[in-house]
């Protein structure tokens, strides 16, 4: 999911053009996540940053 988001947000962004490309910008964060396997509001919400640590810490393996 996150990496489709980003996908979308770049391509959004630079279809756009003009102002827009901070959208293309802001798509690099959740395409990031999804590559280097990190939650960015995990410690938002007291959880790891790290993807393993984080799914065990939610409980979701």
């Amino acid at each position: 999911m996150r990496a489709v988001a980003g996908l979308a947000l770049i391509a959004a962004g630079l279809l756009l053009g003009g102002g827009w490309l901070a959208l293309a910008v802001l798509g690099l964060l959740p395409l990031a996540a999804r590559i280097f396997d990190v939650c960015v509001l995990g410690p938002l919400f007291r959880l790891p940053f790290a993807g393993p640590a984080f799914r065990v810490a939610a409980g979701t393996r």
